[in-house]
């Protein structure tokens, strides 16, 4: 992976929404969300203004002009430098052509699984699994209702990828479930044994 002058993904978007026009920070927040852009980067106004003067520093955007307007503050327009518009595709082309090692909450659990008993992971990924269930309800309607409407699927790519990641969680939690319960080849009684041996104050609690 390269070094990237400016490494916020937020920075990514202020890059991609300069190439249609030169625009105000304030602007740019309001299309994140509008665009609903902010499910896919993590965003908050103050974030916002500390990415853009990074890439500002950076020589990635300039500042082309400032509006004045007697019942609002000062509002910078930035404009995307040729250093910018080269570091956005080559960014993109970055992401989407090698995958990166990322550090998911969930397989971080999963890596320290062990310190619970197996009843109690049982019922967490049943939790889960309705939560899953649940998201994927929501996001089949949204990308249905976008489609009727007839926005191109282009612009719902997103929102079908985390459909498949859905579904492949469903999966994945759906086999771990059974790998503890089943009743004869069920990892369950080994685990409550081991976590019996491991932490017995524990497994004396009610």
């Amino acid at each position: 992976m390269a070094k990237r002058p400016v490494r916020n993904l937020l920075g990514l978007a202020v890059l991609s929404y300069l190439t249609e026009r030169p625009m105000h920070p304030y602007e740019i927040g309001e299309l994140l969300v509008a665009r609903d852009h902010a499910r896919s980067i993590k965003y908050n106004r103050g974030s916002l203004y500390m990415v853009v003067n990074q890439l500002v520093r950076a020589g990635l955007i300039e500042a082309q002009a400032t509006i004045r307007d007697s019942e609002r503050p000062e509002r910078t327009v930035y404009a995307l430098t040729g250093a910018g518009r080269g570091e956005l595709f080559d960014w993109l082309r970055e992401l989407i052509g090698q995958p990166a090692h990322e550090y998911p909450q969930f397989v971080a659990a999963l890596s320290l699984i062990g310190a619970l008993h197996p009843d109690e992971v049982v019922a967490l990924l049943r939790r889960r699994q309705a939560a899953l269930e649940q998201q994927r309800a929501e996001i089949t309607e949204s990308v249905t209702a976008c489609l009727a409407q007839g926005l191109h699927p282009l612009f719902q790519v997103e929102e079908n990828y985390r459909l498949a990641i859905l579904e492949a969680e469903l999966a994945f939690v759906a086999r771990f479930i059974t790998d503890i319960t089943d009743p004869e080849t069920g990892w369950g009684p080994e685990w409550a044994a081991h976590h019996a041996r491991r932490d017995p104050a524990a497994a004396s609690e009610p």
